[in-house]
């Protein structure tokens, strides 16, 4: 799919460098010469600026890159979008501003460092910041609404369709209906094991035989053939890439692995050999740095900034109930390895000698008073800042469980293990649509598996930012 928006992505591109431009102009006009803001280092030259236009050409668009803005997801909402935006922006202000004192330190002549010809004013930064995102999220909206008045009305719409109606043909259905910002439009289907049945799927319908899918792709003027027949439809499928070869349509062959795969799949080569790797994660190489550095400044500074706080319950803690301040446990974390998680203790020390890892429950008895208070304002979390700040979980993941609870879930929940493939967090994507205590684990890994294969330092912002607005005094939380 996304091969056939590329055009798209390039106006894209080319749109965001040019609006990039724009903005930074305007931001000069406005400090320098707009007369609202009082000059009081001297007016800089335009020259001086228009030097760091090339920058400016490139860490925009690579700062939307990382925030993945140029790759299609499903279900993008317009404040998705926003966000995307608004962190890509921010990266590109610290990309073109690391990129110009680079340049002015060790590239630029002595002259040019004399005259500082690469120097902006951190208040062009800042308000280049706001122009740039009101421009480029206002021409993506309006891009939106084009393309999606074009596809309602019929127009540009790519014809498809699907041969066989099984398990895996309704599943590509599926994906596609879902992805109709990307303007297709499924004809129906082709299947001889559901001859007679003209209901189809989803208001979907048969349209015929294999043996007839050349003749409906010319007469339906279908542009893309997917093909996804199950593997004993072997020969099946051969005679159909046969017939349809005599066509002008592009013919896609959907593996059945994608029934099993619950991640992002990519394609990788063993020396010549395609091999795909159906658990793929977005977390790796760069991207794992990223969001380390993000973890060591944000629970390093809420550490400091809670500091006095954190005493405050610690003393309570200590004078209330017999016992340790803090409760440590076993949990699993990133690949399936063991760490010990730290919290405030909320409990009567020794509350599981007699009954073994348990569940807490609401009203449980074991809960101290002043530990009843803290789980549900989840101030018996804070703690684990320390667990994240050591690297051992981050600030957004999956929850994490005990390997006891663990045990029993892998066997009964179908790839509940692949939340390990992250880090555990403080706080995660399930837990801020509440799904968390004695709610369905089903829907706790569905959410789970949603982070991380759609993770973003925007998507993870987002999340923070919820926690702050509801992820407080949640009525799971006992």
């Amino acid at each position: 799919m996304i091969r056939h928006n590329r055009l798209l992505v390039t106006f894209h591109v080319i749109s965001d460098a040019l609006l990039g431009l724009t903005a930074f102009i305007l931001a000069y006009t406005l400090r320098f010469h707009s007369g609202l803001i009082p000059i009081t280092r001297g007016l800089p030259p335009l020259r001086q600026y228009v030097n760091v236009l090339p920058f400016i050409v490139l860490v925009v668009p690579l700062g939307f890159f990382l925030q993945g803005l140029y790759r299609l997801r499903r279900g993008r909402s317009r404040v998705d979008d926003f966000f995307a935006v608004f962190v890509g922006s921010i990266l590109a202000v610290v990309f073109g501003v690391v990129a110009t004192l680079y340049v002015q330190t060790y590239i630029a002549s002595d002259a040019a460092r004399d005259i500082g010809a690469y120097q902006v004013s951190q208040l062009v930064w800042a308000i280049f910041l706001v122009f740039n995102v009101g421009l480029t999220y206002s021409s993506r909206e309006l891009m939106r609404e084009v393309l999606e008045r074009r596809w309602r009305a019929g127009i540009g719409l790519k014809r498809v369709l699907i041969a066989g109606s099984g398990d895996l043909g309704r599943l590509v259905a599926d994906k596609i209906l879902e992805h109709r910002e990307l303007g297709y439009q499924i004809v129906g289907f082709v299947d001889d094991r559901a001859a007679g049945d003209h209901l189809g799927y989803r208001g979907l319908p048969l349209l015929g035989t294999i043996d007839e899918a050349a003749e409906i792709t010319a007469r339906e003027g279908v542009d893309h053939l997917y093909v996804a027949l199950p593997p004993e439809q072997h020969m099946r499928m051969l005679e159909l890439l046969e017939s349809t070869s005599r066509e002008i349509v592009d013919v896609k062959v959907v593996p059945d692995l994608l029934q099993v795969i619950a991640l992002r799949a990519r394609l990788e080569d063993l020396d010549g050999v395609p091999v795909i790797n159906i658990n793929d994660v977005p977390l790796q190489g760069f991207n794992a740095v990223l969001k380390r550095t993000i973890d060591i400044a944000m629970s390093f500074g809420a550490l400091l900034v809670l500091s006095i706080p954190l005493a405050i319950v610690c003393a309570l803690v200590k004078v209330t109930s017999k016992g340790p301040i803090f409760y440590r446990q076993e949990r699993m974390g990133l690949d399936g390895k063991s760490f010990t998680i730290v919290k405030f203790r909320s409990m009567s020390d020794g509350a599981e000698k007699t009954t073994g890892p348990v569940w807490a429950v609401q009203g449980d008895p074991r809960v101290t008073p002043l530990g009843r208070v803290m789980r549900h304002s989840n101030v018996d979390e804070l703690p684990q800042l320390w667990n994240v700040l050591m690297g051992e979980m981050s600030i957004v993941g999956p929850r994490p469980e005990r390997p006891h609870f663990v045990e029993q879930f892998k066997h009964k929940i179908p790839q509940y293990m692949l939340r390990h493939k992250v880090k555990a967090g403080l706080t995660g994507w399930a837990q801020v649509n509440g799904w968390r205590g004695n709610t369905p684990l089903e829907k706790r890994i569905e959410y789970d598996l949603y982070y991380i294969e759609n993770w973003s330092v925007r998507l993870d912002l987002k999340i923070i930012w919820l926690t702050v607005l509801r992820g407080f005094f949640h009525k799971h939380a006992y």
